[in-house]
């Protein structure tokens, strides 16, 4: 795919999720590997109307080489494409409902979610807790990092999730599976809940291999 098309994608699912409210204002990012580097949302930007033009190209090793200042929280995307090669796009959302379930004390910090469905095992599976680090600290980077090369997403404690996928398509659908999986984690918080036992998930992860 041309770099062209490449960043008139980001700018179109950029703006499907801000549309259905799961960015909003300047908050969370989009970026995509190229063969030369790869493209992220600019800093400051909003996810509804992004310019694709304008979208920040950096180098293999994250430098910026050409269009509007990269966002400042870059350095995840970085983290999963140096600990997981086969990383073609990540994104990185303040979702509400993720962000709320990071926000919960009494959480698993290995794996954050339980499997409510079928669709989060394959998506996700496994959801490890980074523990909170304000926005930009380079503690936050090395957190990430170590977890990165087990783990295609993470939840990052008081702040939303980081996923990244083979392509800008797995990336954005393994989001917004996590985001639904978030919501009914909520609304059935305190039920007597049926969740995928170790029998099913075996079975699934063994007919839908990663």
């Amino acid at each position: 795919m041309s770099e062209t098309k490449i960043r008139d994608s980001i700018a179109r699912m950029a703006k499907s999720m801000f549309d259905r409210g799961l960015t909003f204002g300047s908050s969370g990012n989009i970026s995509v590997r190229t063969e030369d580097g790869w493209l992220i949302t600019p800093t400051g930007s909003t996810m509804g109307d992004l310019d694709p033009a304008r979208i920040s190209k950096l180098d293999t090793g994250g430098s910026h080489l050409s269009g509007d200042k990269p966002t400042k929280e870059s350095f995840l995307h970085l983290a999963m494409y140096e600990e997981r090669p086969a990383t073609g796009a990540v994104v990185h959302l303040h979702s509400t409902h993720s962000v709320a379930v990071s926000c919960l004390a009494d959480v698993d910090p290995t794996n954050v979610l339980p499997p409510i469905t079928a669709y989060y095992v394959m998506k996700i599976g496994t959801l490890p807790l980074v523990p909170y680090f304000p926005p930009g600290d380079l503690d936050l980077a090395r957190a990430v990092r170590e977890m990165a090369s087990d783990h295609h997403a993470v939840l990052l404690a008081n702040h939303g999730p980081v996923v990244a996928g083979k392509s800008l398509t797995d990336a954005v659908y393994a989001t917004e599976e996590l985001e639904e999986t978030a919501k009914l984690f909520l609304m059935l918080k305190g039920a007597k809940t049926r969740f995928l036992d170790d029998r099913q998930i075996a079975a699934l992860k063994s007919r839908f291999p990663d």
